[in-house]
């Protein structure tokens, strides 16, 4: 098999390289020409790398598929990792799968999975709980409202991803009816539409990911939130592998009811009960995706061979056997030290320890640094201290 991987800028890509690559896929990666330095471009597990235009990407990633697939007699697969990528394809899926194979949501999948008012509809509707939510009023005033919410609660856009907002800056906890207005109105004129407010839930963060094809869960794996960057609040530092038959019911309910193809990650949060409510789902590869690799799901190669036999239905291989994840703990080292020190900062010791303990820990794996493929982990490491910005 050979496979096209795009957007190798983000840490989560290097799993998916890193996996394909053992596993004896040819991979090529490719990256738009701004987002140089890439990490994925320079792991030892891609083949060759290939830059792209950014003036016109997709008609770029076209050309690409359509010369690999000459050069080796075949579609290639290809595996977007990064939500514009994906978007372009699902919004041109007749151009590209006479070009390649794929295992993606549709655009109206798509559409469907990143409203987080339709999927909170369509969970109501299939008995999935979601947290309580509120609106504004049709002559209510935004500090009306604001006053009448419970707090805290937690204000976000419909789709922060598709406002360009990093996973931290997607929503707001208000704690107060002053920061509920401020957070409405910051929302508001980013998105144009009004922003989602819900109650906002204390207990832990969950997340159920599947790879579906027309609706059937053909793997899955489930993760626990351990520690956040920023500690207050914002992506895993540190997750490890729970299983959640109750989450995976869900998840699937969901996917059959849509007849979802492709990966999904459904996230989840306890409420003060410890019962999960479904808060939105990422239909893409999410930021925990490493966590695939360091549990042995083999999950990345169950999509590239899924996509690979779209495409070439006639040199279709057979699907690899799965095993289940393994009870596996992973660290982003960087964030997770960042995250230590603002628990310190916020007077709690005890998270800040145990995050110096997985961190000396032989058994507990960083998602972003390998020791037999170290220039990607260094590259991005690199990338961020030039740039100042946070992990």
């Amino acid at each position: 098999m050979v496979t096209i991987v795009t957007d190798v800028h983000y840490r989560m890509s290097l799993a998916l390289i890193r996996d394909l690559g053992q596993a004896g896929v040819d991979v090529i990666t490719c990256e738009r020409e701004s987002r140089r330095p890439a990490p994925g471009a320079v792991s030892r597990w891609s083949g060759r790398h290939v830059w792209l235009p950014d003036a016109d990407y997709p008609e770029a990633l076209v050309r690409l598929c359509r010369a690999v697939g000459g050069q080796y007699r075949c579609r290639p697969a290809l595996l977007p990792v990064g939500a514009a990528t994906l978007a372009a394809i699902a919004g041109q899926p007749e151009r590209f799968s006479a070009v390649c194979g794929l295992c993606v949501p549709s655009r109206e999948q798509l559409d469907l999975l990143n409203s987080k008012t339709r999927l909170a509809a369509l969970a109501r509707r299939l008995g999935i709980p979601v947290p309580e939510s509120f609106s504004r009023g049709p002559e209510e005033s935004i500090p009306q409202l604001a006053a009448r919410l419970p707090l805290p609660c937690v204000v976000k856009p419909v789709c922060g991803e598709k406002l360009g907002l990093s996973a931290g800056d997607r929503y707001a906890v208000a704690r107060t009816p002053e920061a509920a207005e401020q957070a409405y109105r910051h929302f508001l004129a980013l998105a144009g539409e009004p922003p989602v407010l819900q109650t906002w839930l204390p207990g832990r963060g969950l997340g159920c990911s599947i790879l579906a094809w027309e609706g059937e869960v053909l793997a899955s794996i489930c993760h626990l939130r351990v520690r956040e960057y920023p500690a207050a609040g914002g992506p895993s530092s540190c997750c490890r592998c729970v299983e959640r038959p109750d989450l995976l019911e869900m998840a699937a309910r969901l996917a059959a009811e849509i007849r979802l193809t492709g990966l999904t990650m459904f996230e989840f949060k306890e409420d003060a009960g410890g019962a999960p409510r479904l808060l939105e789902a990422n239909p893409r590869i999410w930021g925990t995706f490493p966590l695939t690799r360091v549990s042995r799901s083999r999950i990345p190669l169950l999509w590239c061979t899924l996509a690979w036999n779209s495409g070439n239905p006639d040199a279709a291989v057979p699907l690899p056997a799965l095993a289940g994840p393994l009870p596996r703990k992973m660290i982003f080292a960087a964030s997770d030290l960042l995250s230590a020190a603002g628990c310190l900062r916020q007077g709690q010791p005890g998270p800040a320890v145990r995050a110096a303990l997985d961190l000396l820990n032989p058994a507990v794996a960083d998602g972003l640094f390998e020791w037999g493929d170290p220039r990607p982990g260094l590259t991005y490491l690199g990338s961020l201290l030039r740039r100042g910005r946070r992990p």
